[in-house]
């Protein structure tokens, strides 16, 4: 039979953990939100021990900067954040402006950098130990219910290492880095990178130039990785393709030669590249190459072939 001092100790365990899911989920993260000047990219990677966490922190906009908003996340402070630097604020002066009228500001983390490089980072004083975040040119690391100051460390020292990078490696860097030093101590589920550029969608229509999420995977990091190894050659197929269908045959042809090298480790993808491959290299005239590279394309995919003898980009190999 349980004595008075064990029941007082349960019912006060119960009530604990009926306030906490009474207040539901909390996306207590570690992330990164970063700006690449020189190629025009800003993009946010995070994970969490928290369901779909892309859905909820990284938010960004070619031209503009990214916005991390986490820890009790008020969601609105994307878009609104977003809008502020597109009409030239600061991201200090942005932060002042979100947390000015919010009554969960004290619960609230933030990490925002421009377009231009410039960057903030906010915990507030309420957030679930160990919680805190750093900041320099064009970036800021921050995270909460961590295992302690190593992680945000260890991501800042993986982002500023691996300058020269395409951004969104260099964000995986840091994320990569800050699961290693500890993470979330709650464990892992979750992870999202981001990367915008103008133009840098599909077709260039739109600016995400990779958006990558990994909802729930025991280990998200890992697969995050696998996936961004498959974006960066999509990355660079894509801006081969896009300007392609825009006649800009050499530009096409120097992409699509990189996403071609790009995915001679990525077996999913390989064949498709190169059947491009081999119609960019047709437009640039040089129709040996464009052959020699078909071949091993439909080699490698055998259903290629039917495609291959109807589409009109390769009809100048047809006669």
């Amino acid at each position: 039979m349980l004595s008075a001092k064990n029941i007082a100790f349960v019912v006060t365990a119960l009530l604990v953990i009926g306030s906490t899911f009474a207040e539901g989920p909390v996306p207590s993260t570690f992330s990164i939100v970063a700006a690449d000047p020189k190629t025009g990219e800003v993009g946010v990677a995070v994970a969490s021990r928290f369901f779909a966490v892309g859905t909820v922190v990284p938010h960004a906009r070619a031209g503009v900067g990214a916005v991390a908003t986490q820890s009790y996340a008020n969601t609105s402070f994307g878009p609104h954040g977003l809008s502020l630097l597109s009409h030239g604020k600061s991201p200090e002066k942005v932060l002042e402006v979100l947390l000015g009228n919010d009554k969960g500001r004290n619960k609230r983390q933030v990490g925002l950098v421009s377009a231009s490089g410039a960057s903030a980072s906010y915990t507030g004083t309420s957030c679930n130990a160990w919680a805190g975040g750093r900041s320099g040119p064009n970036y800021a690391v921050q995270g909460n219910v961590l295992t302690g100051e190593e992680v945000v460390a260890a991501m800042e020292q993986a982002f500023l290492s691996t300058v020269g990078q395409p951004l969104g490696a260099r964000l995986f860097a840091a994320i990569e880095a800050g699961d290693e030093a500890g993470g979330d101590s709650r464990g892992k589920q979750s992870a999202a990178l981001l990367v915008c550029r103008k133009d840098g969608g599909y077709g260039g229509f739109t600016d995400r130039a990779i958006d990558i999420r990994v909802d729930d995977h025991p280990q998200p990091i890992r697969e995050l990785g696998r996936l961004l190894d498959i974006g960066l050659v999509n990355d660079a197929w894509n801006r081969g393709w896009t300007a392609f269908t825009k006649q800009q045959f050499e530009e096409a042809l120097r992409w699509q030669e990189v996403a071609a090298k790009s995915a001679e480790s990525q077996p999913e993808v390989l064949p498709e590249v190169l059947y491009d491959l081999a119609v960019i290299r047709l437009a640039n005239g040089d129709r040996d190459g464009a052959r020699s590279i078909l071949a091993r394309a439909v080699t490698l995919n055998p259903k290629l072939a039917k495609q291959a003898k109807v589409d009109g980009d390769l009809a100048k190999l047809r006669q």
